[in-house]
């Protein structure tokens, strides 16, 4: 593929010049593109189900098996741990053998693993088995993600993104109400086989329509023919074996790098704005998991029912949901680094104005809803940050290692609320600390956008590409 430092505008002819990520950038959204949003989501839904499965399954195993609840912690920690090192593992793979291949190849892996899940017989067992799900759900998230990106325009390409992650909460969701079900009905086994059949089943029908990211396929002249072909699925005889398929000079520099994706978001040019994504999203994390771990927990031993604690946590998901949706058409249409700082900054005054005393059930919830809105809203925009934070041939890497980066600090949140709970803070303690991670993530995301219009790093010269 030829490089240019200002892309020609296609023709109408097929054998005229044709920048591939020109082309989509200035396409409006039709079938293709909602087809690719639909098949990018339901691979998050499936993630948000399998993700959540133990968690919904732990009060039958712990039965079950005659052990105690906290016994089941190693389960929990497996699952994420894989979760971070499928994230860490996925990006330099998809950077080189394509998106599409280590997205199937990641949603076999999980499906397989979470049907193995099972026929554990112990502790052990099922802790491996949720290790090895966990690298397949983790390399499959950003790999959505990269994928989406890479097919919408940029005009709204942060909305399209934060919706497919959106997938997650509605699995989440969906999972509680499954795992309900069938426990009652089948027995803890039946979730996990559920949770890996489904997967399976759909392997073949992302080989059959899913696309290969046409940005990706032009990187290489090798890859020719299947270029064409897709091109052609969006917009029939756009592109045959004479197009002349040109990508902007920056793309082209790191295609032909010698260095790994890895070094290259490590780079003189990216590297600062790789380390401040990994700071924000790590903080996110934090929190998030910290909340959606203990919140009801902290919320029953203020001094609420049982009932009102699930509501106020159920609050703080919905909440997330609506957000995520918000904070994508913002970042689309205002500077996406201050759409999302503002909204952490947020996020951390409304956790400090939570722990202040004298709170009924009504303003709990309100407060629940808007945290929710704010903290999941801003994580699943910087998976859309970071996606356009890289041009195409690191992409997937720096976006696949923001998530895996974060999800030690999902772990690490989970864990500080247990700690937190065992040291015996009071509640309005746990809330105002959670002030200082929403700091430090505003912060970093604050000081990436500024960097970008300093001359000390080009990533600006790569974004969108």
């Amino acid at each position: 593929m030829e490089p240019s430092n200002k892309a020609p505008r296609h023709g109408t002819s097929a054998s005229r010049a044709l920048d591939v990520q020109q082309w989509l950038d200035e396409r409006r959204i039709g079938r293709f593109q909602i087809l690719v949003l639909l098949m990018c989501m339901f691979i998050v839904t499936l993630d948000g189900l399998d993700t959540v499965m133990v968690g919904f399954i732990a009060p039958a195993l712990s039965s079950a098996w005659a052990t105690p609840r906290d016994a089941l912690g190693p389960v929990m920690s497996g699952g994420l741990l894989g979760l971070a090192f499928g994230a860490l593992c996925a990006g330099p793979l998809a950077d080189r053998f394509g998106r599409k291949t280590v997205m199937t190849s990641a949603v076999l892996f999980f499906g397989v693993w979470s049907f193995g899940s099972a026929f554990a017989t112990n502790i052990g067992e099922l802790t491996v088995l949720r290790f090895l799900t966990g690298l397949g759900l983790g390399a499959s998230m950003p790999n959505a993600a990269t994928l989406m990106a890479e097919y919408a325009p940029q005009r709204c390409r942060a909305l399209m993104v934060t919706t497919v992650f959106c997938g997650f909460t509605l699995g989440a969701a969906g999972g509680g109400f499954i795992s309900a079900w069938l426990i009652a009905a089948y027995g803890w086994q039946s979730v996990l086989i559920v949770g890996g059949v489904l997967p399976v089943l759909y392997v073949p029908l992302m080989v059959r329509w899913l696309p290969e990211s046409a940005r990706f396929l032009a990187l290489k002249e090798t890859r020719r023919a299947r270029l064409v072909a897709v091109l052609n699925r969006i917009e029939r005889g756009i592109a045959d074996h004479a197009t002349r398929f040109v990508v902007p000079a920056v793309v082209q520099q790191a295609s032909n790098s010698e260095r790994s994706p890895v070094r290259l978001i490590l780079s003189r040019d990216y590297a600062f704005g790789t380390v401040m994504l990994w700071i924000c999203y790590f903080a996110g994390l934090l929190t998030v998991y910290l909340l959606g771990s203990w919140l009801p927990t902290l919320i029953r031993g203020a001094g609420f029912t049982l009932g009102e604690a699930a509501l106020v946590g159920a609050l703080f998901q919905a909440g997330g949901t609506i957000g995520s949706l918000a904070i994508g058409w913002l970042m689309d249409r205002f500077n996406a680094h201050r759409a999302l700082g503002a909204t952490v900054f947020a996020g951390g005054v409304l956790a400090w104005a939570m722990g202040l005393p004298g709170h009924g059930l009504t303003m709990m919830a309100v407060l629940a809803f808007f945290m929710g809105y704010c903290m999941n809203g801003s994580n699943t925009g910087f998976c859309a940050l970071a996606a356009s934070s890289y041009p195409t041939p690191m992409r997937a890497t720096g976006t696949s290692w923001m998530l895996g980066i974060g999800r030690f600090g999902g772990i690490a949140g989970a864990m500080l609320g247990a700690g937190m709970l065992h040291a015996n803070w009071g509640f309005s303690q746990v809330f105002t600390s959670l002030a200082l991670p929403a700091a430090v993530g505003a912060a970093a995301v604050l000081l990436k956008g500024a960097r970008h219009r300093g001359p000390l790093l080009r990533v600006s010269a790569g974004i969108g590409h």
